[in-house]
């Protein structure tokens, strides 16, 4: 499992990075 820190979550590109992050199951 893969670690992801995203900064800037709450916009519109950060968003969808952390869904499709998720997606692959990787801890975000």
């Amino acid at each position: 499992m893969r670690k992801v820190l995203v900064t800037g979550a709450a916009g519109f590109v950060g968003r969808h990075l952390v869904r499709a992050c998720l997606a692959r199951g990787w801890e975000v």
